[in-house]
């Protein structure tokens, strides 16, 4: 997991070839001004999704990985808490891995949270679970799939 100000994301291009691509169109689109949806940039291999997150609790949110993608996750509206609990050590829950969403959801809370706020983003590879989506208020927000 990653986490930093996006003034500093062009710092993490060697982490994927996709990622020039996607910090280049992250750094030259006005992201507050994207309507809801999805933006191919490189067919399936690298899409930018702009969401709005409902409301959701630390208890409601549901910790995840993903084996085939990355998550560039950005809040633009608001801060949003984002748990953490390493994939190796998640609980697993009865729910398999879905290979149409590429997702697997986990039991029980993150071990740890941070709060993403505007102008920052986070960085989540398949190995890291995450429980993003907490915020009082809900969230437009950015989630960058980035092929693993």
């Amino acid at each position: 997991m990653v986490v930093d100000k996006l003034e500093n994301l062009e710092k993490y291009v060697s982490l994927n070839p996709l990622f020039a691509q996607a910090i280049l169109f992250l750094k030259s689109t006005d992201l507050n001004a994207q309507p809801i949806g999805k933006v191919e940039l490189k067919g399936k291999e690298l899409v930018v999704n702009f969401a709005e997150a409902a409301p959701k609790t630390k208890e409601q949110a549901k910790l995840e990985t993903h084996n085939e993608y990355i998550d560039i996750q950005i809040p633009l509206t608001g801060p949003e808490v984002m748990g953490y609990t390493a994939g190796a050590d998640c609980i697993p829950a009865d729910a398999p891995y879905n290979p149409e969403k590429d997702i697997t959801f986990f039991e029980g809370p993150a071990t740890d949270y941070i709060t993403v706020k505007p102008g920052m983003f986070a960085i989540f590879f398949p190995q890291d679970g995450h429980a993003p989506g907490i915020t009082e208020t809900g969230v437009k927000k950015v989630i960058v799939k980035v092929k693993a």
